[in-house]
């Protein structure tokens, strides 16, 4: 499975890089919405995880513009952020995402949401995919 992993912190790319890498995915990584969108034009992604706040486009316009692009909408997200608001919750599921974690979180917390994740689009008989 390969995630793409959208954060404009170098530390937590690199973290969650490795703790992804560790549960056995393939990771690939962006510093912003921007970066991410064009390596999704780019590369075939089972699942994105991705940082509320960040420059150039945060993550919520970045979900509204992969969600809103055939070839990208049906790539399950998580977002990943420091926010714990409820509100901000809400514009994020809102927004496209299929999930939504706090920080701090561990590998296994990460690793548990994305099993749990895409074990509910079986689950629920959806295909999803990539670009193809």
């Amino acid at each position: 499975m390969k995630i793409l992993i959208v954060d404009d912190d170098k530390t937590t790319r690199k973290l969650l890089s490795l703790y992804l890498k560790g549960s056995g995915f393939e990771v690939v990584t962006a510093e912003n919405g921007l970066n991410a969108l064009e390596k999704l034009g780019s590369d075939t992604f089972q699942l994105v995880l991705t940082d509320l706040n960040m420059p150039f486009m945060d993550g919520i316009e970045f979900l509204k513009a992969m969600k809103s692009n055939p070839g990208t909408s049906n790539i399950p997200a998580l977002m990943l952020t420091t926010e714990t608001d409820e509100e901000e919750r809400r514009r994020a599921i809102d927004a496209g995402a299929d999930g939504y974690l706090s920080k701090p979180v561990t590998a296994e917390v990460v690793a548990a949401k994305i099993r749990q994740m895409v074990g509910e689009i079986f689950l629920k008989g959806g295909k999803q995919h990539g670009n193809s």
